[in-house]
């Protein structure tokens, strides 16, 4: 590889690694010139690498989404219980080298769109694999649609998260750090709580539930 084109890709890679960074702390709406300026370039540059903005934020979306799933793999061994939430506590230590990437997660479930699809996707496969390992160890109970529950904390958790940045506006996007450990001090005991103790004290609406399920499937089925 000639060196010329060894220092393009270098600088193609560093513009969308720039891109990602203004794209958390301002929004989609940042411009290229804003970009540009921050990666110490010209916007006629990131054009010639990328074609366009919208060519831009579609291989912003595709890294972002690949480091997730990498960061997510990772984490799909530590089990369910006191070590899991050890290892969560290690990972917000670790964040601010991260936080451009969470940021950006935030700004597209705001978003929505293709890239908000795939992510809640990506995160709903992982948290089943999740919840499988825990079962099969012991420490998580059991679901009747394993499937059905982790696209349902998927979405109670992203959508709780999403309601707390509407709630509690962020003073600085850039700060992931001070952004999520807000959250997650204003969370983490509820969320144990139900977790571990639920809410209801006796399975009255478990069994309405049920059978309501299966009054439909009998009516489907006629």
């Amino acid at each position: 590889m000639r060196l010329a084109d060894a220092d393009d890709r270098t600088t193609r890679a560093r513009v969308r690694d720039t891109a990602i960074e203004v794209f958390a702390r301002d929004g989609f709406t940042a411009t290229v010139r804003t970009i540009a300026e921050a990666a110490g370039v010209s916007p006629g540059l990131v054009i010639h690498h990328f074609g366009s903005k919208e060519k831009l934020r579609a291989e912003c979306d595709e890294h972002v989404l690949r480091q997730t799933r990498e960061a997510n793999e990772q984490g799909l061994d530590e089990q369910a219980g006191p070590h899991a939430f050890a290892g969560f506590v290690r990972r917000m230590e670790e964040i601010d080298s991260d936080g451009p990437r969470i940021v950006y997660l935030i700004r597209s479930l705001q978003a929505g769109g293709e890239m908000a699809r795939q992510l809640l996707a990506h995160l709903a496969e992982d948290a089943e694999q999740t919840f499988r390992k825990g079962v099969a160890a012991g420490t998580i109970r059991p679901s009747r649609d394993e499937a059905a529950r982790a696209r349902y904390m998927v979405a109670q958790s992203m959508g709780a998260l999403l309601v707390d940045v509407v709630m509690n506006p962020p003073a600085d996007w850039s700060d992931a750090g001070v952004i999520l450990q807000s959250y997650v001090d204003r969370v983490v005991l509820p969320a144990a709580e139900l977790a571990v103790h639920g809410v209801m004290t006796d399975e009255s609406l478990l069994d309405a539930v049920l059978a309501y399920r299966e009054e439909r499937n009998d009516h489907d089925s006629d």
